[in-house]
């Protein structure tokens, strides 16, 4: 069968392959260019009860048959027969038209499977596509480009998707992994490295897309894959940063998870409990906002905190471990060394300095937050409720010493910071302009023992919940 469509590089897997019985037909509707193999029987299995979710998330596009294994066992309660459907944005450069159910195949339970292969924004909307996706318990996105799979937001394919792990499971590699995180890197501007995204972390070529898939327990997460092979560990950083400076998590954290290509897998069950298969993953948390992340500037984010998960081990994902990771920093664009080994620690305290969250009302010198009795380095954070909203903190400087602050703001709203003296008036402010313009000033005090002033943190245009953080130290 031959298929005008672009090739995705396929890695094989290393299983003997069986001889299965099946058909390969090729199939173009009025809507959209489609091909259709199916391998296994004919017809679906028909069964109202199973066990899912259960997802695989490869470091390249192979199916891995152990996870793969392990996750359809999952679904099906270790009785009976499943169908799988394979969605791939192109068709392989060269071997096999279906590398991915040809190994499928070849495990327990299984009853059919069937590759679509769909090129255009809409195929996501075939009729005999979604009617297959829709009848399978196990839906696994092939390597290729992302971006192929992203078009597909919004189609009748991602309800579909979206029905099949409500019963089932699924995910996929490479590009699949990267689809089925909330945060996804999407690469429609072309594919980024490490350096360069530490260089400059809104790279034009660093996009998302969001709003698409969100699977249980998997929150606020960015995914990456072919890890440590093509070092993107420092991507992923920036990536982490971006979804923090952005807005693009609930909490205030994000996370990436970077799997490792050549057999890496990280099987997820039902309740967010993953398994490490065949070479290492990684989850890297940042829980604060990057002290430097602006366009056109490098990178500046301390303390990521990263567990390297190797074959075997597991990580919790509903209840997210605080405890059992590294530190790692980038400083200027430059990492600290050995990105991908650490001690972990285990006695896991706040790193050093202290911190401070608003209170409101604090939106005048009399009501400030009290600062004065905080260790520093210091964090003072809060956000923008309105746009007319300012958050002040009172802080006490001795003569001689020098007051810094730096403000990371997100890009909900744009904020102005000002350092104010006893009586109100200005004695420093930082306005730059635009909304996720991050602020800094700085103030020596000349005059004899300590005195009292206020940082004051203003809504220049819009507001969000998304939360601003400032750094104040002193020396």
């Amino acid at each position: 069968m031959l298929l005008p469509f672009p090739y995705r590089s396929v890695v094989p897997a290393a299983v003997a392959l069986l001889a299965i019985p099946g058909t390969v037909v090729a199939t173009g509707d009025a809507q959209a260019a489609a091909g259709r193999a199916r391998l296994g029987n004919a017809a679906d299995v028909s069964r109202t009860t199973w066990n899912g979710p259960a997802f695989t998330m490869n470091g390249d596009g192979a199916v891995v048959p152990a996870s793969a294994a392990r996750a359809i066992d999952a679904i099906r309660g270790n009785t009976g027969t499943l169908d799988v459907v394979v969605l791939a944005g192109s068709v392989p450069a060269s071997g096999s038209e279906t590398p991915e159910c040809d190994t499928v195949m070849t495990l327990t339970g299984v009853n059919s499977c069937t590759t679509w292969t769909l090129t255009a924004t809409a195929d996501g909307n075939n009729t005999q596509a979604n009617a297959d996706i829709r009848n399978a318990e196990f839906v696994y996105f092939a390597g290729g480009n992302q971006c192929r799979y992203t078009a597909w937001k919004g189609t009748a394919l991602e309800a579909s998707v979206e029905s099949v792990i409500a019963k089932g499971g699924g995910s996929g590699g490479s590009a699949g992994h990267h689809i089925n995180s909330p945060i996804v890197y999407d690469a429609c501007r072309g594919s980024v490295t490490s350096s360069e995204a530490l260089a400059d972390p809104y790279d034009p070529s660093i996009t998302f897309t969001t709003g698409m898939f969100s699977w249980p327990h998997y929150t606020g997460v960015v995914n990456d894959s072919h890890f440590v092979t093509r070092d993107r560990m420092g991507r992923t950083m920036a990536f982490v940063a971006r979804a923090l400076k952005n807005g693009l998590t609930a909490d205030g954290t994000a996370w990436g998870v970077g799997v490792e290509e050549g057999g890496g897998s990280l099987f997820l069950d039902k309740n967010g409990l993953a398994t490490q298969y065949g070479a290492d993953a990684y989850v890297v948390l940042g829980d604060h906002a990057p002290e430097q992340a602006a366009a056109g500037s490098r990178l500046t984010f301390s303390n990521y905190k990263i567990w390297r998960l190797a074959p075997g081990t597991t990580f919790d994902f509903k209840n997210r471990p605080t405890c059992g990771y590294y530190r790692r920093s980038v400083t200027n664009g430059v990492t600290d060394a050995d990105l991908y080994g650490g001690t972990p620690e285990t006695n896991c305290e706040p790193t050093g300095g202290s911190a401070l969250s608003e209170s409101e009302p604090n939106d005048s010198r009399a009501t400030a937050d009290d600062a004065t009795a905080l260790a520093l380095p210091a964090i003072l954070g809060g956000s923008m409720k309105s746009s007319s909203d300012a958050d002040y903190f009172k802080i006490t400087l001795a003569s001689g010493r020098r007051a810094a602050v730096q403000c990371s703001v997100p890009s909900a709203y744009d904020a102005d910071l000002y350092l104010l003296d006893p009586a109100g008036a200005t004695l420093e402010r930082s306005v730059n302009d635009g909304a996720g313009a991050d602020e800094a000033l700085a103030f020596t005090r000349t005059e004899p023992g300590n005195g009292t002033y206020y940082i004051d943190v203003e809504a220049y245009a819009r507001s969000g919940a998304t939360p601003y953080s400032c750094a104040l130290t002193a020396s």
